[in-house]
């Protein structure tokens, strides 16, 4: 009785080697990286624009912004803050947007807790409502917002811009700090309360950590919406006359060369702040990566 061994077949695709690639690229390569660098131009050479003429003289006997180069000048710099009305109007924009920022980041980050961890009655609509906040154009806001504060004889002024601005800043910082808590690992909540930690201990010290990015994004989000927000504050501001409105009252008779300044200024606060941002999520970071020291034995 003869026994036959066969040897083991190896799988085709073992077998198979990938064609090789060639070195040269379709073109197709080449569509994402120019659009996109299209896309960031397209944004950044207004603000370019901006940085550059605030530093460009004014030989006119009232000085207003110019695109026919005249020189170099660090005179408006200087002199930021001799324009009537500007300087009120561009500190009262800073007093409401933080004032907004601070509100609407509370707000939206526990609305935005509750509609991830709890289930209660209405939290489908709730979560309507916050798009359809996003979605509704700004005019039917302000339309809105301005027939309700009459209705409620509320006068219009600094009050009714804050609870407008409020109001539609909440649904972009509950959606953004919302995104951050979809991927958050609730057992990491667990094994600190499993340890002795009080629920405050636990959203202090693991949960706030682990969402602070989302935090900051939909606070930046809230204040650059607030500072530069002109239709809904068009409709309940009053009397009182934000950055935004003093410059559109001020294109009537020219814009000084001023509100280029202020620009540049609000620009370059929100790109430190940015780059303090990743900074520090990139400390954070390295922080967690390093290997954890083992303990010497007593």
């Amino acid at each position: 009785m003869s026994t036959v061994t066969e040897a083991p077949v190896a799988p085709a695709a073992a077998t198979e080697r990938p064609p090789a690639r060639g070195t040269r690229r379709r073109w197709t390569y080449f569509v994402l990286p120019i659009y996109s660098a299209g896309v960031v131009l397209y944004l950044l050479i207004p603000i370019a624009v901006m940085i550059l003429y605030s530093f460009n003289q004014s030989r006119s006997h009232l000085p207003q912004v110019t695109f026919n180069w005249q020189g170099f000048t660090t005179q408006w710099y200087k002199e930021w803050n001799q324009v009537p009305g500007l300087t009120p109007a561009f500190f009262l924009s800073l007093r409401l947007g933080i004032s907004a920022t601070l509100i609407s980041t509370v707000i939206g980050t526990l609305l935005a807790l509750a509609l991830v961890r709890y289930r209660f009655v209405g939290k489908g609509v709730g979560e309507q409502v916050l798009f359809l906040n996003i979605a509704a154009p700004e005019i039917v806001l302000g339309s809105s917002l301005l027939g309700f504060f009459i209705t409620i004889n509320l006068s219009t002024g600094f009050v009714t811009l804050l609870i407008s601005h409020v109001m539609f800043s909440v649904a972009y910082v509950a959606i953004t700090v919302r995104a951050r808590l979809s991927v958050f690992d609730p057992m990491l909540e667990q094994a600190a309360q499993d340890l002795g930690a009080t629920p405050w201990a636990t959203f202090r010290k693991v949960t706030l950590p682990l969402i602070a990015p989302g935090i900051m994004a939909g606070a930046l989000m809230a204040f650059a919406l607030s500072i530069d927000d002109f239709v809904t504050s068009n409709f309940v501001s009053g009397n009182v006359l934000t950055f935004p409105l003093w410059v559109y009252g001020a294109v009537k008779v020219g814009i000084p060369p001023q509100v280029f300044v202020l620009g540049t200024f609000i620009f370059s606060v929100g790109v430190l702040i940015a780059i303090m941002t990743l900074v520090n999520q990139g400390r954070r970071a390295r922080q967690l990566a390093k290997p954890a020291k083992p303990a010497r034995a007593g």
